[in-house]
């Protein structure tokens, strides 16, 4: 038998959700989907403020759809990967033309989508149309591996959406999952979960067992001295750029030249760089 009662997470949640922004009744499907995929690897507190800017300024598929690439990248800033916001330009793209310009709300049409992956296609499906389907992120997946199995941390897979779909009640299922995730963002976090208010922790086959550490530590991915951050030095020169940039310019960047050279001409394959023909570099557009 199950150990997370669904009624226990709706009441904590509405005793203690966040006020963030998309969560609002009036919010469109399309700033859900922006909200969800500017989200992912993001802290929300960091999303919140640039979802604002995007939502007003390109306020549906077709406004998206019509921006250059150069602003597009310029207004994601440092959210994560520059790649997601250009997927983001093309699944509006494909909104507009096969849909009329309205998110789809099937799971497995929003999964056709480009860059939308199956997390980001069941968010939309449950919290922008009401759809009753296990959304299953880390958080989740955290919560539910340690109160059900009493393991630390839960892996990716179907196993894990199938047994999140069981714990689904017949009402208020969006809400549940809701709660659920927010569980894990603020209560039963990773490194220094709250056991002493988590309202399911008489329940706990984890803390029952004494908290026991996964098998398998997580490795931290380091960032400082990668190609990532040479890239991330790059783009921001090129995004600061009113007009194309010298390669002067991104030699000073870096003091390893073959790693400058890896990852600029991995901007170039990625389309998120263009070398134009006096062999200065800028934005797509």
């Amino acid at each position: 038998m199950t150990k997370i009662r669904p009624d226990r997470i709706i009441n904590w949640y509405r005793a203690n959700a966040r006020d963030l922004p998309w969560r609002s009744p009036s919010v469109s499907a399309w700033a859900v989907l922006l909200s969800e995929v500017m989200s992912h690897q993001t802290q929300v507190e960091r999303v919140a403020p640039i979802w604002q800017k995007w939502v007003e300024r390109w306020p549906t598929p077709e406004a998206f759809a019509q921006a250059g690439s150069d602003e597009v990248l310029r207004a994601w800033g440092n959210l994560g990967y520059p790649r997601r916001a250009l997927r983001l330009k093309e699944c509006a793209q494909v909104i507009v033309r096969e849909y009329g310009g309205v998110v789809p709300e099937d799971v497995d049409k929003l999964l056709a989508l480009p860059g939308i992956g199956d997390y980001t296609a069941r968010a939309v499906a449950c919290f922008a149309y009401g759809k009753n389907v296990p959304v299953v992120d880390t958080n989740v997946r955290r919560v539910v591996a340690r109160v059900e199995r009493g393991e630390a941390f839960g892996a990716p897979g179907k196993k894990e959406i199938d047994q999140v779909a069981a714990l689904l009640p017949e009402h208020n299922g969006p809400e549940f999952s809701v709660g659920l995730m927010e569980l894990g963002a603020l209560v039963c976090t990773a490194k220094a979960p709250r056991c002493e208010v988590c309202p399911l922790s008489s329940e706990c086959a984890w803390l029952a067992a004494g908290k026991p550490e996964s098998p398998v530590k997580k490795r931290s991915q380091k960032f400082a001295g990668t190609d990532r951050q040479v890239r991330g030095k790059i783009m921001r020169l090129l995004r600061e750029s009113d007009s194309p940039v010298e390669q002067k310019l991104i030699d000073d960047l870096w003091h390893d030249p073959a790693q400058l050279s890896r990852a600029l001409f991995s901007l170039l394959d990625d389309g998120l760089a263009v070398q134009n023909e006096r062999g200065y570099f800028h934005l797509p557009r």
